[in-house]
């Protein structure tokens, strides 16, 4: 068979292509304020967005308002005065007429129509919201998947107001900018490792993607300089999950790593989901100015940790202490105080320094306890917000406050979740991962198995002075919740191509050359494609488990060598599941274009035979 090769442009490039597609429509058109100039979804991953442009003679502002079904459900925003006017429509409905009013200075208006396509089955439609417009204003609450489902943004009614049709994953952050950062669809290493970040602006536009040679996973931070804490690793090590690495905002440079092997034990005081692969499991990172500290949620530690950002030294471990050496114990670890109901958090996420340096965290309880033979089963147990008061002189811990505990197994969710601090009293908990098969409480991520065995369920709860301002619930699991507005004057739309920033890296290659005998035709079981990116090459195949397979790279200067995994670990921790293929036998294996050279054949050695795919590739 002809093994079947394809060339992929980034979809930076195929934004930028279409941006000056519908630049070169607009500019040789005749448009005015009366009929603009309308183009529907112009970054191809935003449907429910819209570019409008149009002349005035003079400097004019003006105001947009997309209409809503109800009066209530009008979003608006305000024009700066200029010339020429790009306007960004955001939130419009799915399967719609929308009408879209645009009026300037001086009393001129004009109704656009602007007609939308149904939205697709995985845009997942709410089962239950409770709110009032009045109390939303301008927000919606941004969801990101980790059962089949899309990134999506929903109105005080659970109206669809934006959604991606990328498979875009974990954290959602507004930056200064007004942008969205949030990780990448592109994959560098099961389950879900993605190459990195992208800077999205509301539209769709893709102006960043920041890369890391071994990826990102869960977490972001913006600092106060505009430089970036991410979640990353040293994959050929063979440890995931257990690195933060500072990186340039400009150039998406790697400035500095924090790696908590240097800090911790790695086989000591693990939960119930830990193995040696990934014995930390960090899903999240906050930075605090006040101390000059980063606080790291680590799941398979059932523990909170605090490094000093300059050393890297241990400060403090929040959790539970069983299981760990006493002299860490006595060192590190905190003493609960008080009068009040206390809980030790299990598998947490989403740790949050707050203000007055409390900390917060979302408290998933998976196994609640260190102990196997003291495991509470999924249908006695609980999840919650959590915010505990620390005190790092005494080494004591209170807790001040919590929710989700008096609604049990139905807000239980064993993985993914997060809580929001907005002020005093007032928070967002959102439990992202709950599930039930047959009829029973999920005792492990219900993304872990066929999506046609588990019924997903995600609830999102605001509360203010304990009153429920806000609940949602989707049949869906999502990584986290976040309340935003749609619009955001900063996030202004600039033309130009976006910026591919930062490095994937040299892939690691096996220096052993084995030998085999050569066969032309590759078997049509194996079902085998090469993918060719910008910055890499993707060989996709389908092996038996075990089976010995590599991926080689034949030129005239050098021939480079690569191991392909076909056995897959176990993953105690499917955070998201939206990458993975229904076949077990599917394998995909990315090599990073750094570091080669010239024209390249692209062979495999399968077992103890080696085959020539007959493509050639130029890098």
């Amino acid at each position: 068979m002809s093994v079947i090769y394809k060339q992929f442009k980034h979809i930076i490039t195929e934004q930028f292509e279409n941006e000056q597609a519908f630049l070169n429509e607009y500019n040789t058109g005749e448009f005015t304020f009366e009929k603009p100039y309308v183009k529907l979804n112009p970054y191809l991953i935003a449907p429910l967005t819209a570019v409008v442009m149009f002349k005035t003679e003079e400097e004019v502002a003006g105001r947009v308002v997309v209409k809503g079904k109800e009066e209530a459900g009008d979003m608006s925003f305000e024009l700066p005065k200029a010339k020429e006017h790009v306007v960004q429509v955001l939130g419009l409905y799915a399967g719609y007429n929308n009408q879209v009013v645009i009026e300037l200075e001086g009393g001129r208006t004009t109704t656009l129509e602007i007609q939308t396509e149904e939205a697709p089955e995985k845009v997942k439609q709410p089962t239950k919201v409770e709110t009032t417009p009045e109390y939303m204003g301008s927000n919606v609450v941004f969801v990101s998947p980790t059962s089949p489902a899309m990134t999506a943004a929903y109105d005080y009614k659970g109206d669809v107001r934006w959604y991606m049709t990328l498979n875009l994953a974990f954290d959602i952050k507004r930056v200064k900018n007004g942008r969205l950062l949030i990780g990448t669809n592109r994959l560098v290493a099961p389950p879900y490792h993605t190459t990195g970040l992208y800077e999205l602006g509301m539209i769709g536009k893709i102006y960043k993607e920041y890369r890391l040679p071994s990826g990102y996973h869960h977490d972001q931070f913006e600092m106060e300089d505009g430089n970036l804490l991410i979640l990353t690793q040293d994959l050929p090590r063979g440890t995931v999950e257990d690195m933060c690495a500072l990186v340039d905002r400009k150039t998406g440079e790697i400035l500095k790593t924090w790696d908590y092997q240097k800090v911790l034990p790695q086989d000591k005081g693990g939960s119930g989901s830990q193995d040696a692969h990934d014995w930390f499991h960090n899903n999240a990172v906050w930075y605090d100015k006040r101390t000059n500290s980063l606080s790291l949620s680590g799941r398979h530690q059932d523990i909170v940790i605090n490094l000093d950002y300059e050393t890297g030294e241990l400060n403090w471990i929040l959790g539970d202490p069983e299981g760990w050496p006493q002299e860490m114990v006595d060192k590190y670890f905190f003493t609960p105080v008080g009068d009040g109901d206390f809980d030790w958090q299990y598998e947490q996420h989403a740790c949050v320094v707050l203000p007055d340096g409390d900390i917060m965290v979302f408290d998933n309880g998976h196994y609640r306890s260190k102990v196997k033979e003291k495991y509470v089963p999924a249908d006695q147990n609980f999840s919650r917000g959590v915010r505990y008061r620390i005190n790092t002189e005494d080494m004591t811990i209170e807790q001040v406050w919590q929710f989700g505990k008096e609604l049990g197994k139905e807000f239980f969710s064993t993985y993914i979740s997060n809580v929001e601090y907005y002020g005093e009293g007032h928070y967002m908990v959102h439990s992202g991962g709950i599930g039930t098969k047959d009829g029973e409480t999920c005792n492990f991520p219900p993304v872990a198995v066929s999506v046609d065995e588990v019924e997903f369920n995600s609830i999102t709860f605001e509360i203010k002075d304990d009153v429920i301002m806000f609940e949602m619930r989707i049949p869906a699991n999502y990584y986290r919740a976040e309340k935003l507005p749609l619009y955001c004057e900063a996030d202004a739309l600039t033309f130009g191509k976006g910026e591919l920033l930062g490095t994937l890296g040299v892939t690691e290659e096996m220096m052993t050359e084995v030998p085999a005998e050569e066969v032309q035709d590759v078997p049509d079981t194996y079902n085998v494609r090469v993918g060719e990116e910008e910055d890499r090459i993707i060989l996709k195949a389908t092996f038996e488990k075990g089976q010995l397979v590599m991926l080689i790279l034949e030129g005239e200067e050098a021939t480079h060598r690569y191991f392909v995994p076909t056995t897959k670990r176990p993953f105690l921790a499917m955070c998201v599941g939206t990458f993975q293929e229904s076949d077990e036998r599917a394998v995909e294996f990315p090599v990073s274009k750094e570091g080669l050279k010239g024209s390249l054949k692209v062979k495999l050695l399968i077992d103890d035979t080696q085959y020539d795919t007959g493509i050639t590739i130029d890098c």
